[in-house]
């Protein structure tokens, strides 16, 4: 259901309705609002669904994998944005903004966005016989659903092995143990993982006001330091290549290897290690940037800027933004983990609105010839680059409420297998169930 939504709201979206700003806008709002229902569901999905299936050993590389894909489909949406946008302009040649504004943007150009907007339903749909002929997880299947003989079958399918279930064993289990019933608002739920889902929840809520607000308004921050041409002096066509060309390169040399590098060392050096470097990282160089700021906007220091602000994309990748998608699909309890990890997702999404919102107006500079019109008066880019700086400094700190999972099985993590409270507080006195590696 989750995949058809974002194929059929995709399409939708470009096909939005008539050819006047106001109904534009209300419909392309309507069907994005669903594309989000729709990628909101898939997260936690196909988090727990990899999680699930993977061992202890490389569960964190393989969960880990499926979101550095979405670096693929951030390269492919630059590319796809360039050759549209590179077709278009040389086929419909136009005078830049400030010569004829009104001539600037042909009416050809209003195919440029749909085009690219609906591209993003293909990868989907190319997915949907699969995703069909994929069966619930065996963990679901056995300990929620009760129905150990359907988790066999289904595990014996996907690993195309065969797999005999033991009934009895685990419905006894499932009878003489009720520590897996608790709800997410019980007060069991609260004392076991209250402090990890405020964790994840405000990581990830931290990490995307930082992240979105970047990804977002690329565009400013490279007008102001002179790496692209100031908007008036382009036309609307040429706009879009330069900025897609420029958020491309960023991707290409910062963005995806982040993930990469992620998936190779997750394993290996533990996943909260990788979150409190990323947001340390992402704090240093957004300060390094942010404090020297009028030292580069001097044209010689653009290439230096560039590289500083691709490392902030890298750490974030190879970080916060990566590890905020694993820990929540591991550490918490079956019944409850796509819940929590939706949570959490959720609370990164509200975090990207109030980046995104909120940098607008912040980045405004209090002089009016260079305000956006419309606007009023910020703090300015580099003010706003500081309060960013801030708000990773923050994450380094909620980062302490997160627990390694590295090694250990889901079972271990959510204390499935305990029967009582005493023998939690046992395991959490021990060494092997800090929040921070010892």
């Amino acid at each position: 259901m989750t995949l058809m939504l974002m194929v059929i709201c995709s399409v939708a979206s470009g096909l939005s309705f008539s050819d006047k700003p106001a109904s534009v806008m209300a419909t392309l709002c309507f069907f994005r609002f669903w594309l989000g229902f729709g990628i909101g569901g898939d997260y936690p999905l196909s988090a727990t669904i990899m999680s699930e299936y993977a061992n202890k050993k490389t569960r964190g590389a393989f969960i880990a994998a499926v979101f550095a894909m979405q670096g693929f489909g951030i390269l492919a949406g630059g590319m796809v944005a360039i050759i549209v946008a590179a077709a278009f302009k040389s086929a419909y040649p136009t005078p830049a903004y400030q010569d004829a504004p009104i001539l600037s943007t042909p009416p050809q150009a209003d195919f440029v966005w749909r085009i690219i907007v609906m591209f993003g339903a293909l990868p989907a749909a190319l997915t949907y016989y699969w995703r069909m002929k994929m069966p619930e997880t065996a963990r679901y299947t056995a300990l929620v659903a009760k129905n150990a003989k359907q988790a066999a079958s289904d595990m014996s399918k996907v690993l195309q092995v065969e797999i005999e279930s033991e009934s009895n064993t685990i419905i006894a289990n499932n009878n003489s143990t009720t520590t897996t019933d608790f709800g997410l608002f019980s007060k069991k739920f609260l004392h076991r993982h209250g402090l990890h889902l405020l964790g994840t929840t405000s990581t990830w809520f931290l990490l995307d006001i930082a992240f979105y607000s970047q990804n977002l308004f690329q565009k400013d921050i490279f007008t102001g330091i002179g790496w692209i041409p100031a908007p008036k002096t382009m036309n609307a066509l040429e706009e879009v290549y330069k900025i897609a060309r420029a958020q491309t390169l960023i991707a290409l040399c910062s963005t995806v290897p982040g993930y990469w590098f992620t998936v190779f060392f997750i394993d290996k050096i533990g996943r909260f290690a990788i979150q409190l470097m990323g947001f340390f990282f992402m704090t240093v160089f957004m300060f390094a940037l942010a404090i020297p700021y009028d030292h580069w906007t001097h044209k010689e220091n653009r290439i230096g800027f560039v590289i500083m602000y691709s490392l902030t994309f890298f750490f974030a990748n190879f970080g916060p933004n990566a590890t905020t998608f694993v820990v929540p699909a591991e550490i918490f309890p079956a019944r409850l983990r796509s819940t929590c990890h939706g949570i959490s997702a959720a609370a990164g999404k509200a975090g990207a609105m109030i980046g995104a919102f909120g940098f607008l107006y912040a980045s405004q500079p209090k002089d009016p010839t260079k305000r956006d019109a419309g606007y009023p008066a910020g703090i300015g880019i580099r003010n706003s680059l500081i309060v960013l700086g801030c708000i990773n400094a923050l994450g380094v700190v909620f980062t302490f409420l997160v627990p390694e999972s590295k090694g250990r099985s889901l079972e271990e993590m959510s204390k499935e297998n305990e029967d009582d409270d005493d023998s939690n507080e046992v395991e959490m006195k021990g060494n092997e169930f800090r929040t921070v590696p010892v």
